[in-house]
């Protein structure tokens, strides 16, 4: 047995490793106590016989586990199943980019369906909270808030004798457990929230759904394992300055790994983009120079997005690169075969490319939007009005094709776009050069 000293408060329980003047649960001051914790010492491997027993799997009697709507019917297919209970989501994304909201809502449409979801956050006050639901027209009886950054109240609302069938936590770095040392946020906390937290909601099947902060790299922050306790883990992703955002699962074993869902930030919160192939190409004009349509696909989903280019003298002793929703290192990787396999000279030029809407992507079927797009502004010639492209320039200047081409075929053809310019139609770029511009 170990001992350590800690503090406890004589008003509330609440217990530190940091003697302090007031405590942070209750804000009462000089209540902080010295005692002495004692810790068990770990059990030697071997010391104590395994309860556990291997068993055939093909006479086990597996449970008959249904899920529950969100709500969302987007949402659902999302999942694959709805919300399962006793599962546990992970939700990560910058900040500002709408989580809470999108959790909210969802804690609405749960509470429409007359089941109790319990909101639980971290950061911001129950009035706060109040405000942003009534401004989504939220609030209903089934609607529970709590304001904490201890993790037993969140074990208390699971011990409750009807615990409610969804608990989101907002978010896990700023609960504090009294099992674990450090402060709230660390890695010693976050693996012991979490895993109190999913232990308990397995036992009641409650779904369970924690908010995790990012990194400045777009990770979500806290330790791997995190990652690894939790059941499906999804990620929201856009520009703050647009107003479109898409939920992508990057892990689920209840269904699809690869899916995602386009949403519309408006004043009452997200709303689900029904039909997003065309989404992102805007009030797009196809007389102009320098544009091109690339069907790109980003999990199972076709989208038609406008590939722009901007080819213009440069003054500059190096030309600058710049590329906006996709890799600059690809950009220069594109524009190196350009200037190899057809002679173009680009060393005097600025040369600047973006994918409009907001859309990030690393589908490498881009490749040949961005080659016919940075070609039509260096002709000053439009592309014709119905093209679409999409292909993988490697550095022999040959077009290779890409994966879901028949998913993109049947798209292009339902949005009635030709020609279609692919790795069948164009095997090199000298076959591109001389379809779209007639030269050799």
């Amino acid at each position: 047995m170990k001992t350590k000293e800690a503090y406890r408060c004589a008003s509330c329980g609440a217990q530190t490793l940091r003697w302090q003047g007031q405590c942070k649960s209750c804000q009462e001051w000089n209540t902080l106590e010295p005692v002495t914790v004692t810790k068990k010492a770990a059990t030697p491997v071997g010391a104590a016989a395994s309860k556990s027993k291997p068993v055939v799997l093909e006479g086990l009697v597996a449970e008959n586990v249904s899920s529950r709507t969100s709500g969302m019917e987007s949402l659902d297919d999302l999942l694959g199943s709805g919300l399962v209970p006793g599962a546990a989501l992970l939700l990560g994304g910058e900040p500002g980019i709408g989580k809470s909201t999108l959790l909210l809502q969802l804690a609405g449409s749960q509470a429409k369906l007359g089941r109790t979801a319990v909101y639980l956050s971290g950061e911001e006050s129950l009035p706060q909270l109040k405000t942003r639901a009534e401004r989504l027209d939220l609030l209903g009886p089934g609607l529970l808030a709590i304001s904490t950054n201890r993790v037993e109240d969140a074990l208390a609302v699971l011990d409750q004798p009807n615990p409610p069938e969804l608990l989101i936590v907002d978010s896990v770095q700023t609960l504090a457990s009294p099992l674990a040392e450090g402060i709230p946020g660390s890695v010693s906390q976050v693996r012991a929230v979490s895993s109190e937290l999913v232990e308990k909601t397995k036992k009641t099947g409650t779904t369970l759904i924690l908010v995790g902060h990012v990194t400045k790299d777009g990770q979500i922050a806290g330790p791997k394992l995190l990652e690894h306790m939790v059941d499906t883990v999804l990620y929201l992703e856009g520009d703050r300055k647009h107003f479109s955002r898409i939920l992508r699962v990057l892990k689920n074993r209840f269904g699809p790994s690869d899916e995602l869902v386009v949403f519309t930030m408006k004043q009452q919160g997200l709303e689900v983009v029904d039909d997003p192939a065309t989404f992102f190409l805007g009030t797009r004009d196809p007389s102009l120079s320098g544009t091109a349509m690339a069907m790109a696909v980003d999990g199972q989903r076709p989208f038609a997005v406008e590939v722009q280019a901007l080819v213009s003298k440069s003054f500059l002793s190096i030309p600058r690169r710049t590329a906006l929703g996709f890799d600059t290192n690809r950009l220069n990787l594109l524009l190196a075969v350009l200037e190899k396999r057809l002679r173009f000279n680009l060393g005097g030029y600025d040369i600047y490319a973006k994918i409009t809407g907001g859309l990030a992507s690393k589908d490498p079927g881009l490749d040949l939007a961005v080659i016919s797009a940075v070609m039509s502004s260096f002709y000053d010639q439009p592309l014709p009005e119905s093209s679409v492209f999409w292909g993988e320039i490697d550095l022999n200047g040959q077009v290779r094709p890409v994966a879901a081409h028949d998913t993109r075929v049947k798209q292009a053809g339902r949005l009635g776009h030709n020609p279609i310019c692919h790795s069948g139609t164009c095997a090199t770029l000298a076959d591109l050069q001389r379809v779209l511009f007639g030269k050799q």
